[in-house]
């Protein structure tokens, strides 16, 4: 009789920033059901090991949590800080990528 896991990955994005990395899994379950997990994922004092906060998400909220996290984040760019470069952090992140490579 063939195993089955039961919370299959069907697709997996990771987004390192700074100390932390988001991980976003989408799952399927054994009837065939989509859901979403969000992980933060840091290392721990010390070193030794990984913290992780997880977050599930199931499609009956994916469009109320995409539009809530959309207003949230245009709130705080737009009426909070509007003068801020939030793109600062992809132009440092493509930098240091780029002297990982030339590290070689």
């Amino acid at each position: 009789m063939e195993h089955f896991n039961e919370h299959r990955e069907v697709y997996s994005q990771k987004v390192r920033a700074g100390k932390r990395t988001y991980i976003f899994d989408v799952r399927t379950t054994k009837g065939n059901d989509y859901y979403i997990t969000i992980t933060e994922r840091k290392r721990k004092l010390g070193g030794d090991g990984f913290h992780k906060n997880k977050i599930f998400l199931y499609k009956e909220d994916f469009n109320k949590f995409l539009n809530s996290l959309t207003d949230v984040i245009n709130h705080v760019k737009t009426d909070l800080i509007p003068d801020y470069d939030f793109d600062e952090f992809d132009k440092r992140t493509n930098e240091e990528e780029f002297d990982l490579w030339d590290e070689d």
